[in-house]
């Protein structure tokens, strides 16, 4: 199967999100692994907190909420995962939030909980779709036993829906696609990340090709012999 270009956030990494009223996770470098599809436990999507906004100050369980989220961040700033993971999940006990529901989500899934992080990646979806979180619910179907293929490239779907031009999401939709035989599709969205920027893209664009062009070489002997 082709690789994904995008990697998860490694749990050191920690970033300040949009005010609350629009609380959206923020992005950083985005890394290559090889070989496989990345899943959740290496991806590059990183944590946020949101910033302070006058509705903290209205409502005290969001205040809360707040305190608890930036609190787990900082954990995770000092490597204490399992600590971080505790004070996401008093944060939305506290008050749910897309942004508290989604790094608890990475959290859990560093920490081994697969079910529970695909659990707080959705919770987070239903407050806030995101790109993110549907890219990191693709790669832990991905990397299922056994895989779930199909709900990947629902979730990758969805991700490049919400973030059109991002050529890394077409990129990792194509390998989900290509590893499923879809390759006209997987064909369009790897000339999609090439011209977005993604390099290696190139390479899987002459091999889907190739297998194309096999394809319908045999199928038209096929149809001679027929």
């Amino acid at each position: 199967m082709a690789s994904f270009s995008r990697t998860l956030a490694t749990v050191s990494r920690a970033v300040r999100a949009a005010p609350v009223n629009a609380i959206r996770v923020g992005r950083k470098e985005r890394l290559f692994p090889r070989a496989v599809v990345a899943g959740p436990s290496t991806l590059r999507r990183t944590y946020a907190t949101p910033s302070s906004s006058p509705s903290s100050t209205i409502d005290p369980t969001l205040t809360r909420a707040l305190d608890l989220l930036e609190a787990g961040t900082r954990a995770l700033e000092d490597g204490d995962l399992a600590s971080a993971a505790k004070l996401y999940r008093q944060s939305v006990e506290a008050k749910e939030t897309s942004e508290g529901w989604h790094n608890l989500a990475n959290c859990e899934y560093h920490l081994q909980n697969k079910v529970a992080a695909v659990e707080a990646w959705g919770k987070s979806i239903e407050l806030s779709p995101s790109a993110d979180a549907h890219t990191n619910l693709a790669s832990a179907y991905v990397l299922d036993n056994p895989p779930k293929p199909a709900l990947a490239i629902k979730h990758l779907t969805a991700a490049l829906q919400l973030a059109p031009e991002d050529a890394e999401i077409a990129f990792n939709l194509a390998a989900v696609l290509e590893s499923t035989g879809n390759l006209e599709t997987a064909l369009t969205l790897y000339k999609k990340a090439q011209s977005g920027g993604i390099d290696r893209a190139a390479q899987n664009v002459r091999n889907v090709s190739a297998k194309i062009i096999g394809h319908r070489a045999k199928s038209e002997q096929g149809d001679k012999s027929a």
